[in-house]
């Protein structure tokens, strides 16, 4: 049968089609009292309870000079301005009289010279960056940003070469924070970062690891017993985290709240001479490079900067080796005083080795700096024939050498600062008559 609709009854159908399902969307509707309540929580929140409050500041304390009118502070101006965490100010002045009784006199006053954070990670004890209590004459920490509560500090363990410090801060009334394992981190997991950022106590940041394993060269170098002096490098963590002044010592915290690393550092476009921009590029040192550190503080091990003696010094002109004969016994080379400055090791150059000698068998080749014998420094070819006196044609020692990577020009020592140890190359001790030299 043929059905005929005109637009008037489509028009009908069409309003009761919409009631319908306007009808069945409304009925499924619940009220309001029976909604579901849904909350959004950071996964954070816990972990920042639970560790903020043991993060705390670190102030360092050093004697400066004072002049006349109050406004100079030692001779270079400068002034124990630290608004910005960890920085210099400028003072008034330059630290001279001037004449009119403005500049006149001097007096020594200890002042708050700088400031940054550490991380209680033990009964009384904060872990914190070498950097922040260098040069000290005195420490005091500060909790919750109190400043008229500071509880003295002494260095219980320090590292220069890794920027690691741990303080022993007696009556420190602060929980611990819980150490976890930096090596079980990978990139792309979550890292809190808490710290004194600017002077603002207890400023949170969070990002993620975003590199790992990441070789940071120190701006400052250190001396081995053989007075070569090379650059710190040190394997740290990279997060977006930020980082400011003041933040160092602080914590990067996982999201169980365990201490992962110790904020250190960060980059700017300033580092760099074409401008570059940077953004978000901070560093941490690893906790587990800490841990041997605290053990030692712990224990009542510490309490010694991690230092080199310095090596004697050597005489001739730099890069030049001059001819000498070591006394009886011999090793077949011949040798010369290098004056290093730390490029190179102290020791006796090698410029010559004898074809046949014992030298040659142990392996010693011209350009390798000899640096001990029987593992006794021998910082220039006197300390070389001294340390060979006692010993007989015959005898065997241990010639512990440095031998450059790169040689510009063996014959007359011109080599570059980069080089590695060789130890125990054993040396049997050949008469006089048996070698050249």
């Amino acid at each position: 049968m043929k059905t005929i609709f005109n637009k008037k009854t489509l028009g009908v159908i069409a309003l009761a089609l919409v009631c319908v399902l306007a009808g069945t969307a409304i009925g499924s509707v619940r009220p309001a009292a029976e909604a579901e309540t849904v909350v959004l929580t950071s996964p954070f929140t816990e972990a920042i309870a639970k560790v903020r409050d043991s993060v705390v500041g670190v102030y360092n304390y050093q004697i400066m000079n004072r002049y006349g009118n109050g406004n100079d502070w030692n001779s270079f101006g400068f002034n124990p301005w630290d608004f910005f965490g960890y920085g210099y100010g400028y003072g008034n002045g330059n630290g001279r009289g001037n004449g009119n009784g403005n500049g006149s006199g001097r007096s020594e006053e200890e002042v708050k010279y700088a400031s940054g954070s550490g991380v209680v990670i033990a009964k009384e004890y904060v872990l914190t960056n070498y950097h922040v209590i260098e040069g000290s004459s005195s420490l005091k920490i500060s909790v919750g940003g109190d400043d008229s509560n500071l509880y003295e500090a002494t260095a219980a363990a320090t590292d220069p070469d890794k920027d690691l410090a741990v303080l022993h801060v007696p009556g420190l009334p602060v929980a611990p924070v819980e150490l976890g394992d930096s090596d079980q981190l990978v990139v792309g997991d979550w890292a809190i970062n808490i710290g004194n950022a600017i002077g603002f106590t207890g400023t949170v940041t969070a990002g993620i690891i975003s590199a790992l394993d990441r070789e940071i060269e120190s701006d400052t170098t250190t001396t081995d017993r053989f007075g070569w002096k090379t650059a710190v490098k040190n394997t740290m963590i990279q997060t977006d985290a930020a980082i400011n002044s003041g933040n160092s010592g602080g914590g990067m915290f996982n999201t169980a709240g365990q201490l992962v690393g110790i904020p250190t550092l960060k980059y700017s476009g300033t580092r760099y001479s074409s401008g570059a921009a940077v953004e978000s590029i901070g560093m941490c040192i690893p906790i587990n490079e800490a841990k041997d550190l605290i053990a030692q503080a712990l224990n009542g091990q510490g309490n010694v900067t991690a230092e080199t003696p310095e090596a004697g010094d050597a005489s001739a002109d730099s890069g030049s080796a001059q001819g000498g004969r070591v006394g009886k016994p011999r090793i077949g080379v011949t040798v010369g005083d290098l004056h290093a400055n730390g490029s190179v090791p102290n020791g006796a150059y090698v410029s010559g080795v004898e074809e046949g000698s014992p030298a040659e068998k142990a392996g010693i080749k011209p350009g390798d700096i000899i640096v001990a014998l029987n593992d006794e420094a021998t910082a220039d070819t006197n300390a070389l024939m001294n340390a060979m006196e006692p010993f007989s044609a015959g005898d065997t020692v241990k010639i512990t050498v440095w031998r450059p990577t790169d040689v510009s020009d063996a014959e007359n020592g011109m080599i570059t600062a980069t080089g590695n140890y060789i130890e125990g190359l054993e040396v049997t001790l050949a008469m006089l008559d048996n070698v050249n030299q």
